[in-house]
């Protein structure tokens, strides 16, 4: 079977040459088996019909199988060359004929320094396109950080109102003045908190 794939055959048939011989070569070898089976039949036949006959059918069946080798030898040579002639001659479209879709080749042909032009171009514009969607997903990436900054500070907002609110149910009416006193008591808690662990050390000290 040739190794040559043929694309082009195949374009214009629709299907591959070698595959097409492959299915000529399989439908002869089935028919040459139905034929061999056929004939040991007939003989068997005619054996059963002889009074006296000493051939038994697994005589027959070795004659027949032994036949069928020498038929299959004699068919696989003839085939081979049948399918040089087919893939060769019959199959095979010239190199200047051209398909009706690639007509356009005929009024606009390529050089060869043409056809490595387009190829750099073709890669550039691949190198360029995989560049924008790195950007792109880079871009997707940082919106959706953006996101979650901004449910993280409407959370804050939403605390700051809060405690703007809780401020003014008990009496405080600027929540500046209010975060202010909270961070100084704070400090002052802090302080004594300080004293309390020096105190605390020395005492254990002593």
């Amino acid at each position: 079977m040739s190794v040559d794939p043929m694309t082009y055959e195949a374009q214009f048939f629709g299907f591959t040459p070698q595959t097409c011989m492959l299915r000529i070569y399989i439908a002869f070898q089935d028919y040459l088996f139905e034929v061999m089976q056929a004939v040991e039949q007939v003989i068997l036949k005619k054996l059963d019909g002889i009074p006296g006959c000493e051939i038994s059918p697994v005589q027959i069946r070795k004659c027949t199988e032994k036949f069928l080798c020498f038929m299959k030898g004699r068919f696989d040579n003839l085939f081979g060359k049948m399918e040089e002639l087919f893939l060769q001659l019959i199959l095979r479209i010239p190199p200047h004929i051209l398909l009706p879709e690639d007509k356009c080749q005929e009024s606009h042909p390529c050089s060869e320094e043409e056809i490595q032009l387009l190829q750099q171009e073709i890669e550039q514009l691949q190198e360029k396109y995989k560049t924008e969607l790195r950007t792109r997903e880079a871009l997707l990436a940082e919106l959706e950080e953006q996101k979650i900054v901004q449910a993280k500070l409407r959370q804050t907002l939403t605390l700051f109102d809060e405690l703007e609110n809780v401020g003014r149910d008990r009496g405080t009416n600027d929540f500046r003045e209010g975060l202010v006193f909270l961070v100084q008591n704070s400090r002052k808690l802090q302080n004594i908190r300080d004293n309390v662990e020096r105190e605390s050390k020395k005492l254990k000290i002593s």
